[in-house]
């Protein structure tokens, strides 16, 4: 394949790419669908075949993408129209914390792990779990953070410039997916069975029972009991 042929053929496939994508419509990479994802890697996989193939015919390159274009459209239109085919294609909002308790059966179906929400909370200034109000895990993997009333995140020099204040410390994990952390306990200066004692006094039947634990710096014992399903989000869909 003479290099001139090269040439006009990538630049072909590079304006009829683009043209593709921009029929696709407009949404940023953070907000694409699984199904959007699919379609943009198929895409440019058969882009780099029709430039590397320059013994085939240019057409068996544009027909496979094109295919995939009227697929795209076909479902994203089907989707306005239909829930149930938007719930298939895009998938459904999940509530991973609401009232301040973690939704752990949730977050299994999500293959959402504890570790991944916190890291999450913390990029939204957010160190406490029992700080939240809900937690919303969004069809493109966003995590949505509604703090509770007089819970969120502002500094207190924008409150007190002139006043010296403590630094905050995050809370200590005691109990994580209903395993006792020693390591937490001994940050505080506490043992088990004071926490066996806290957890049963909280009208739980033992730790096994708490899917997360932790102490905050004022030294407020959090419980957050295992639960019991799912629900529907409003508006999911």
């Amino acid at each position: 394949m003479e290099w001139t042929e090269v040439f006009f053929r990538t630049l072909f496939i590079y304006f009829f790419v683009l043209i593709v994508m921009r029929l696709m419509g407009k949404r940023e990479i953070g907000k694409l669908s699984v199904f959007d994802l699919v379609v943009s890697i198929m895409i440019a996989d058969l882009a780099v075949i029709s430039i590397e193939n320059g013994d085939r015919p240019l057409v068996h390159g544009i027909l496979p993408i094109a295919t995939l274009l009227v697929t795209q459209i076909g479902l994203s239109y089907l989707s306005l129209k239909n829930r149930t085919i938007r719930h298939i294609v895009d998938g459904k909002p999940a509530m991973l914390i609401k009232n301040g308790r973690i939704q752990d059966k949730v977050m299994a179906k999500n293959r959402y792990n504890l570790d991944d929400l916190m890291a999450q909370l913390r990029e939204k200034g957010i160190d406490n779990v029992a700080d939240v109000e809900f937690a919303i895990l969004e069809t493109s993997g966003k995590l949505s953070v509604f703090p509770k009333e007089g819970k969120k995140p502002v500094s207190k020099e924008d409150l007190f410039p002139l006043q010296s204040t403590k630094p905050s410390q995050l809370p200590v994990f005691l109990i994580v997916e209903g395993r006792v952390l020693e390591e937490g306990l001994r940050r505080i200066g506490r043992d088990r069975l004071w926490l066996e004692q806290e957890v049963r006094r909280r009208g739980h039947r033992g730790v096994e029972e708490i899917f997360l634990a932790t102490m905050d710096d004022r030294g407020r014992l959090h419980l957050d009991g295992r639960d019991d399903g799912e629900e529907d989000l409003p508006g999911g869909g």
